[in-house]
């Protein structure tokens, strides 16, 4: 590549033309100048950086004023610590916890919990068995309660509801809160209200004053009424806490969790073929475009990690994957928890398609493309040997755990 430096006119249009909408864009930032009197004058919104919440911060690490502290955005930012010593109220949530870890949809109830509590309530989370959570200060959660026990593992919808109503009884929520999802929360939420005896107000999407509107007519029309003590709140129901960080205070019942008689017996779960899952209700989906080589190997890879395949509209096209297995606007638009994609440079439907996924990692040779800007996890490499080294590393952790099992 040449080392010329060449000028780019409309650049320098641009920069001339102070009606142009991107003129201030094109202006070099000026962070100090001499003053008329001779004295050094500095421009304190110029010195700064955006932080995770999309506001300036202003930085005093003397970072960028030539100080010899160098500190990251990320380590700078410290979110303000929302504390309820003496709670006047509780506002209850049950999130669906699906792999042990808050989802999209558990953060967005949390949101809803916190806007509902204001500064006088406090949000108690309720937890069923052991998680891998670690950010439920950041979620909103002001009280931590977590119900451990044999009994609520697995399918155990009765005896769930009677540890709801062990919590109801000893805080008195003035709201409960759970997703009206298809990963449990939607069930339990109706047999909990038929337990207590109340009507939930379901698909809710808003609570705004006193009113919950919520979908109905099959998802064509708006339902608005008082706001129910229990809410079944659907997907985006309200912003995630992103402005504050909370105590998570671990709190317990003072009384045992009644043993229910269960008409339900869990035999425990059962294989599924991933490639039997519909691509917009797969939870992990292992996706393949035009950096793959070896399309062999990305089978087995897929085969190995146990997730559902899918392609980009590239890779469709070029006869590799089929019809039903293509991702984006143009294809089907997916949900996934995890979302890999091996050598998809992503385009703009593409992005679009995977915009509701909770986890995307990128596998690509290119750093500065626009999948590897949009993914949590990158991986910079030739695919073949990336998913190669992956299948090695699931092999050996998988014969560790047979020889720790014997």
């Amino acid at each position: 590549m040449s080392d010329i430096i060449r000028r780019d006119p409309r650049a320098e249009w641009i920069a001339r033309n102070r009606l142009h909408p991107l003129h201030a864009a094109m202006q070099p930032a000026q962070h100090s100048w001499m003053g008329p009197n001779g004295v050094i004058r500095k421009n304190p919104h110029g010195i700064g950086f955006i932080g995770p919440n999309g506001l300036k911060r202003i930085d005093r690490s003397g970072a960028q004023q030539g100080g010899s502290t160098k500190r990251s955005a990320a380590v700078e930012v410290q979110l303000p610590l929302h504390q309820v010593p003496q709670p006047a109220f509780y506002i209850s949530v049950v999130p669906d916890m699906v792999g042990g870890r808050l989802s999209s949809h558990d953060r967005d109830l949390l949101g809803l919990a916190h806007q509902m509590a204001g500064s006088e309530g406090a949000v108690l989370a309720v937890v069923f068995g052991e998680h891998k959570e670690s950010g439920f200060a950041t979620a909103g959660v002001d009280r931590l309660l977590v119900l451990n026990g044999e009994e609520f593992s697995g399918y155990a919808p009765e005896q769930r509801v009677q540890g709801l109503r062990a919590v109801d009884n000893q805080f008195n929520p003035r709201h409960w809160l759970l997703p009206d999802s298809r990963t449990g929360g939607g069930e339990l939420g109706r047999r909990f209200a038929a337990a207590l005896g109340e009507r939930p107000a379901t698909r809710v999407w808003q609570v705004k004053g006193q009113k919950c509107i919520g979908r109905a007519g099959a998802g064509l029309q708006d339902l608005a009424r008082p706001v129910a003590r229990l809410i079944l709140g659907a997907v985006e129901c309200a912003e995630p806490v992103s402005e504050t960080r909370h105590e998570a205070v671990p709190v317990e019942l003072s009384t045992t969790v009644a043993r229910s008689l269960s008409r339900i017996e869990d035999l425990g779960a059962v294989a599924v073929d991933p490639a039997a899952i519909p691509m917009a209700e797969a939870e992990f989906i292992f996706s393949g475009g035009n950096g793959v080589r070896d399309w062999g190997l990305f089978h087995r890879t897929a085969e190995a990690l146990g997730a559902t395949e899918g392609a980009s509209r590239v890779a469709v096209d070029d006869g590799f994957m089929a019809r039903d297995r293509q991702v984006g606007a143009s294809g089907t638009w997916v949900t996934a928890r995890v979302y890999v994609a091996v050598g998809i440079s992503g385009a703009i439907q593409h992005l679009q398609g995977i915009g509701a996924c909770d986890k995307v990692v990128a596998i690509n040779l290119d750093p500065g493309c626009d999948m590897i800007k949009r993914a949590d996890l990158s991986v910079i490499g030739e695919s073949a040997e990336i998913l190669q080294a992956l299948i090695d590393a699931i092999a050996a952790y998988r014969n560790d755990a047979k020889r720790d099992a014997a």
